[in-house]
């Protein structure tokens, strides 16, 4: 198994190494100028120029604290409901045109209308980032809970446990997978909320910086950004790969997970 890791691990970075080879040298062979697509090196040097210069590390942290608040307060909102909708089936016909109606709408569109609201903070940025990531977590959670098997419930009721008794003990237990499964894809949507309200109404964080230097024309300072961004979203999904292998370790195929 460890020599199977050290394989894959090899090849994962034998191919990172053609594409940035490949980035560096192909398009100036085509012709391609810098301005267009910057190569690597370029990249390298307009990186150690915004970290002093523009407070790089300022911005991904405004923006990084954002997408915790977001996924953290969408994930709660998503589950809770997603349980509350499959505990009641009544709440649910009531209140499911309502959640489609709001799950259909543009959620980019709420950006804007946020940021008339509450202005140039922090707090469109996390709204528009809990819309987002509210409805994978819900769908996740409202599905597992459709599928329970009756059998289970039944046999809980058997030994006369009450209602609490047989959500804590059997339906909430075996929605956990699919809850971690919806708060995977939750992870990266909240990265992509948080950038969505900071390019409609910010004036920091990264989705800033990023128009600001497309403003300029800087090609590659906006490469910059979007490495940072996928460095935040990366650490964000695998924060949630390891709060899942600590709490479903009873899962043999948990171990395999994100590796």
């Amino acid at each position: 198994m460890q020599n199977e890791r050290l394989v894959t691990a090899a090849w994962s970075v034998a191919v990172l190494l053609v594409f940035l080879l490949t980035w560096e040298y192909v398009p100036a062979l085509l012709g391609v100028p810098e301005f267009v697509l910057p190569p690597p090196s370029v990249v390298v040097q307009e990186l150690g120029r915004i970290w002093g210069g523009e407070r790089l590390l300022w911005h991904a942290g405004v923006t990084a604290l954002e997408v915790v608040i977001g996924f953290v307060l969408g994930s709660w909102l998503g589950a809770m409901i997603g349980y509350a909708l499959g505990v009641s089936p009544r709440v649910e016909a009531v209140l499911s045109p309502y959640l489609l109606a709001l799950q259909i709408a543009p959620k980019v569109a709420f950006a804007p209308l946020f940021v008339m609201w509450l202005g140039y903070t922090i707090y469109p940025k996390i709204l528009v980032a809990v819309l987002i990531v509210f409805f994978p977590v819900l769908i996740n959670v409202l599905s597992a809970m459709r599928a329970m098997d009756a059998d289970l419930i039944n046999l809980a009721r058997s030994f006369s446990a009450t209602r609490f008794q047989v959500f804590r003990m059997v339906e909430f237990p075996t929605t956990l997978p699919p809850l971690f499964s919806g708060l995977r894809i939750a992870s990266t949507l909240a990265v992509i909320g948080v950038v969505v309200g900071e390019l409609v109404g910010g004036n920091m964080g990264l989705g800033y910086l990023l128009v600001f230097f497309e403003g300029q024309g800087n090609t590659a300072g906006v490469f910059v950004v979007i490495g940072a961004l996928t460095v935040i979203g990366i650490v964000a999904y695998y924060a949630v790969v390891l709060a899942e292998r600590r709490v479903l370790h009873y899962l043999p195929s948990v171990e395999r997970m994100g590796a």
